[in-house]
């Protein structure tokens, strides 16, 4: 018969106190029973959400750092024709199909809970297709535009902020192929799906970074 180990909750705020008045949602990034050792979920999902709240003081601090050069340098902030990055088709067509896909993958990951593999390997696909064709359409619309990464504060500011999040979209893909792979063998979920929660966390977490960056580079114009 395996013991069941308790870790003696020592912190000065007793989260099993309160933890019960919170919604479903946030206790899933919060540990249970004192940090019980078979409580890897729980844990897990606490230190990844940690994690992405390290991320967000790094894309803060670039998001802060754009508002400062935007306000500072109001009139001259495109060089000599530029025409600076447009809201064009291409980039609101990729910013709907990516914020849906959000949408999807919720669902996929709600489908693994219960067990139903299937739908959530089709689910999960589609949110695969759709995190490739924003890259793709990221690619395409770097290739029309008439400034590179060296033309001046808009050029430099712009690849930083687009370039590091399309960074994160592709190893959200990644990870997003990697736990679509390993639901093909045989058994892999049924002790639990701390890789997949993470993956959808990080994923809702990308299209959010996505809304600000949208509406700072393509909505507030000059």
């Amino acid at each position: 018969m395996t013991r069941r180990i308790i870790h003696i909750d020592e912190s000065p705020i007793r989260f099993e106190r309160w933890r019960r008045y919170l919604p479903d949602w946030l206790k899933r990034f919060l540990p249970s029973g004192g940090g019980s050792a078979e409580d890897h979920h729980g844990k897990g999902m606490f230190g990844f959400t940690v994690f992405l709240l390290s991320e967000s003081i790094i894309f803060l601090s670039f998001i802060f750092t754009y508002i400062a050069l935007r306000l500072t340098h109001s009139g001259n902030w495109l060089p000599p024709g530029v025409s600076g990055p447009e809201l064009s088709t291409l980039v609101i067509i990729n910013t709907i199909v990516l914020l849906s896909s959000s949408f999807v993958i919720q669902p996929a990951e709600n489908a693994l809970k219960r067990h139903k593999l299937k739908k959530f390997r089709w689910l999960w696909l589609m949110t695969i297709c759709m995190g490739t064709y924003f890259l793709i359409g990221q690619g395409i619309e770097w290739s029309k535009l008439d400034f590179g990464l060296s033309t001046g504060l808009v050029g430099s500011t712009f690849y930083v902020l687009t370039g590091f999040h399309g960074l994160h979209v592709l190893t959200g893909v990644i990870l997003q192929i990697t736990m679509f792979v390993r639901s093909f063998i045989r058994g892999n979920y049924e002790k639990g799906h701390f890789g997949v929660s993470a993956t959808t966390l990080f994923w809702h977490f990308v299209d959010v970074v996505w809304i600000f960056l949208f509406s700072l580079i393509y909505l507030w114009q000059a």
